[in-house]
């Protein structure tokens, strides 16, 4: 499965050509700390690349989770709103947060692979 990444430290997997699951990346939920509550996006609705599709607080911060690509939200993880701690132990698993149906796959390939997004999280730490 590919995996792409953000500058906001969202990650994003195709499951097919269709739909792609959203979480926060191993970095995100390191500088956040103990996830204590996250607010997931409303299932059908549509967002726009770099919109706001939810939130995630730790102890010691808030975060917004940005849409990675336009699309519409299709699922969410009620598991991890009911267990946020989830986002620390799996974030790149149990701990995802959202999928969605793409709108254009086009922004999907414009966003960073893996060493990638590790060369840019060692340019800004």
């Amino acid at each position: 499965m590919t995996v792409k990444y953000t500058p906001e430290h969202e990650w994003i997997q195709l499951e097919d050509h269709e739909y792609a699951v959203v979480g926060i990346t191993l970095h995100a939920q390191d500088a956040l700390g103990d996830v204590v509550f996250v607010d997931l996006p409303e299932v059908g609705k549509a967002y726009a690349k770099g919109e706001i599709a939810g939130v995630v607080e730790s102890v010691k911060a808030a975060a917004d989770v940005y849409m990675p690509i336009a699309g519409e939200v299709s699922e969410v993880n009620e598991d991890l709103r009911a267990d946020p701690s989830m986002a620390n132990k799996d974030p790149m698993g149990t701990g995802w947060f959202f999928k969605i149906l793409i709108k254009d796959m086009a922004e999907f390939d414009d966003l960073m692979d893996a060493p990638a997004y590790e060369k840019f999280v060692q340019a800004n730490s």
